[in-house]
């Protein structure tokens, strides 16, 4: 397997795997999206425990389905080399894509991250996000409840798993974990994992920026009284999908591979000058989301409306404040920085530092891609010239991106492989429990 996979494919492979493997493997819908499209989960295995799987809850993040079907593969054939992997104890259960319409709309991404060297322009061309409060995982915090974010809801009822592994690919910087529960067994084998596959341990994240961070790569979230609940909405995590097997016992493992490695990811020196890295940082997502909004306020009048185009949704609320909101978020570790008598902190190393300027540089990126769509489809006199100029923005960012933090391609197979081995290694942590 040399690219990602599109939702038919890995449909159609899971139909194939239950043929093959009558009586192990079951493929059912549990859900129907809003946009109409089933929402399919495959079961494999009869053990009385459950894990259950989430593909695909990003759209723009394709490397779940790959690794869905590697893990059903190994568990249908009846790999014992794991305790979690037997199908006699444990059943797998595996949602194949939890937002088919998102996937619909990043159509293109699987061909664009092929290798052997895929194209940075490329992907942030075919890449589709939906905005929070319309992702399946994360709407339910934003007071919704999408058909997709009721279908996870019950299937979690349905099984009360030990563990639920959710399946995401960061654009780009290391591997990581995050954890609702910590599993203190699982920084050693993925840390394995990671040296095998040659992928670096990503030493902070904007993700889990003020998570508590036990080993390295793993981030465990701080329990609901805690003043570190900072960052990206998670003071109300508790509503999400993600806290959802808590009632049950289990615990929820958020597992990252990079698409493209950076350099810096696992480097732990201190950074020579934080406080003001951080102050560039804020400067480059506020400007390059200007000039992205100031190509969109010329557009807007023959653009299709929000309430008929997703990606004019994504691109209102980013304009609206969320470079902004991105730049802000990071004033707590300028003046952590700043205090001469303050502890180190993973977010000032170098490594940290670069995990930041990933998402400083891939905010306009993202949101220049979708606008690229929209303009590429008008039939406006002054489309093409706006197309023009943003286009030059979009690959220069994405040259400048890719030279500032060396990266490299991770070969699809890499990814699948360590993602797999993650998941395995926390399932066996959270049958221990």
């Amino acid at each position: 397997m040399h690219r990602h996979l599109t939702v038919a494919e890995v449909t159609e492979a899971a139909r194939r795997l239950v043929t093959r493997f009558p009586g192990t493997g079951r493929l059912r819908r549990i859900g129907t999206s809003r946009g109409g499209r089933p929402i399919r989960m495959l079961s494999v295995g009869h053990g009385p425990r459950h894990v259950l799987v989430v593909a695909r809850p990003h759209p723009d993040e394709p490397v779940g389905g790959a690794t869905a079907l590697a893990l059903a593969e190994r568990v249908a054939a009846g790999d014992r080399r794991s305790p979690a992997t037997d199908p006699a104890a444990v059943t797998w259960d595996i949602v194949l894509c939890l937002d088919p319409d998102g996937a619909a709309l990043s159509e293109g991404i699987e061909a664009a991250t092929a290798g052997p060297g895929p194209v940075l322009a490329r992907y942030y061309r075919a890449a589709f996000r939906p905005v929070a409060a319309e992702q399946p995982e994360w709407a339910p915090i934003a007071g919704r409840r999408l058909p997709e974010s009721r279908a996870l809801f019950d299937a979690i009822d349905e099984l009360r798993p030990v563990l639920q592994a959710s399946l995401h690919n960061v654009d780009a910087g290391g591997t990581w974990a995050q954890l609702t529960r910590d599993l203190p067994g699982l920084a050693a084998p993925y840390a394995a994992a990671a040296a095998e596959a040659g992928v670096p341990v990503q030493h902070g994240t904007y993700d889990a920026l003020y998570w508590e961070n036990p080993a390295p790569g793993i981030h465990v979230l701080p329990p609901p009284h805690s003043t570190a609940r900072l960052a990206a909405g998670s003071e109300n995590i508790g509503r999400s999908t993600w806290c959802a097997p808590q009632r049950y016992g289990g615990v929820t493992a958020i597992v990252e591979v990079p698409l493209w490695a950076t350099g810096p990811a696992d480097d732990l020196s201190p950074h020579p000058d934080p406080a003001g890295a951080l102050r560039e940082l804020s400067g480059l997502v506020r400007e390059g989301g200007r000039q992205v909004t100031a190509v969109f306020e010329k557009a807007r009048g023959f653009l299709p409306t929000a309430e008929d185009s997703p990606p004019r949704r994504v691109l209102e609320w980013m304009a609206d404040d969320l470079y902004d909101l991105v730049a802000d978020s990071w004033e707590p570790l300028v003046r952590q920085a700043e205090a001469a008598s303050a502890p180190a902190s993973p977010a000032l190393t170098t490594a940290g530092i670069s995990a930041l300027e990933v998402v400083a540089r891939r905010q306009p990126l993202r949101a220049a891609g979708l606008l690229l769509r929209l303009l590429a489809a008008a039939d406006d006199p002054a489309a093409a010239g706006l197309h023009h100029e943003l286009d030059g923005l979009l690959t220069a960012w994405c040259t400048e991106f890719e030279e500032s933090l060396r990266l490299r391609p991770v070969p699809v197979p890499t990814q699948v492989e360590l993602q797999t081995r993650a998941v395995v290694a926390a399932a066996e942590c959270a049958l221990e429990l």
